[in-house]
């Protein structure tokens, strides 16, 4: 299952873009997660089964996260 997203989330893919960043945010959610790059400004559009294969982590940590782990 695809983990937790929120808008302007930061996230690295398993493989670079042809401009050599591996850095996406996320600019739309849906059915469908729109994305843009960070190095070059492209957006593109995931299924959310084709982000959760490319997927290599958040880089954004949430709150909700933090609070988990320090109680």
């Amino acid at each position: 299952m695809l983990p937790d997203l929120r808008l302007s989330d930061r996230l690295r893919l398993r493989k670079p873009h042809p401009c050599g960043s591996y850095e996406w945010i996320v600019t739309r959610l849906g059915a469908d997660i729109g994305l843009e790059c960070t190095g070059c400004g492209r957006r593109v559009m995931l299924t959310r089964r084709e982000l959760n294969r490319r997927l290599k982590e958040n880089l954004t940590r949430h709150e909700e996260e933090q609070n988990r782990k320090s109680s």
